[in-house]
């Protein structure tokens, strides 16, 4: 049996159906802000701060949030897989693809720190 020693243990079905369920996710998350706006005469701060205050609405941004980066980190591996591997000669491919998923793995990291930061206020 031959194995890929780049999967980490996953399989392509996996990864299609976190992205399908993060999509999904995503999806709800921003029909259901979309509604918000549309239902709400005169929007401003004060319902914003309303709405993102109560403890239900930040579990669903934290939702939308890890959903987003698991989102995110499937599909720029995949185009690093894809992409960056397949078009590079030699060790150079493999060098600028890790490169390149060092720095998303990175900024994901930290955008999700900083939208856990927002949300919870820590």
């Amino acid at each position: 049996m031959v194995k890929n020693v780049m999967s980490f243990g996953r399989s392509g079905l996996s990864d299609w159906v976190i992205q399908r369920v993060s999509a999904v996710i995503l999806a709800v998350y921003f029909v259901g802000l979309l509604a918000f706006m549309l239902l709400t005469p005169d929007l401003g701060f004060a319902e914003w701060q309303a709405l993102f205050s109560s403890t239900w609405m930040r579990i669903a941004s934290l939702a939308a949030l890890l959903a987003l980066c698991a989102h995110a980190w499937i599909g720029m591996w995949t185009i690093a897989t894809d992409y960056l591997n397949n078009y590079m000669i030699g060790n150079k491919g493999t060098v600028i693809r890790f490169l390149f998923q060092a720095a998303c793995v990175l900024l994901i990291f930290i955008y999700l720190v900083w939208g856990v930061q927002i949300l919870w206020g820590l």
